[in-house]
């Protein structure tokens, strides 16, 4: 089985993780847990994931180019460096009029009660 994580202690830059792809989206989980995932994500231009409804906040944050995201009917455009967050039920589409990479940051709910 292939590791999808990053190795642990060990730098790395987000920007290098996933390449770009002609005519698609490239995805590397590089954290899985049974309590959520972190993702690197690349886009090539005029590409888009499909609408989606997630049961789970998604934090997004690019780290390369320009994405467009569409959150309930409403276009937010996100540069390198910004972040927003997907409310959890919201329907959504992330599209890339430009080609863009970014990070997706998933939690699942139910551990709200759990100190750390």
């Amino acid at each position: 089985m292939e590791n999808l994580e990053l190795e642990k202690s060990f730098t790395h830059n987000l920007v290098d993780i996933v390449d770009y792809l002609p005519g698609s989206v490239v995805m590397k989980a590089i954290l899985k847990k049974k309590t959520g995932t972190v993702s690197v994500l690349s886009f090539d231009h005029g590409e888009e994931l499909p609408s989606r409804i997630l049961p789970f906040d998604n934090l997004i944050q690019v780290i390369a180019g320009v994405a467009e995201i569409i959150i309930n009917d409403k276009l937010i455009t996100i540069e390198t460096g910004q972040t927003i967050i997907i409310p959890a039920h919201a329907r959504n589409v992330v599209k890339a009029n430009k080609r863009f990479k970014m990070l997706s940051t998933i939690i699942k709910s139910g551990y709200e009660d759990v100190s750390i």
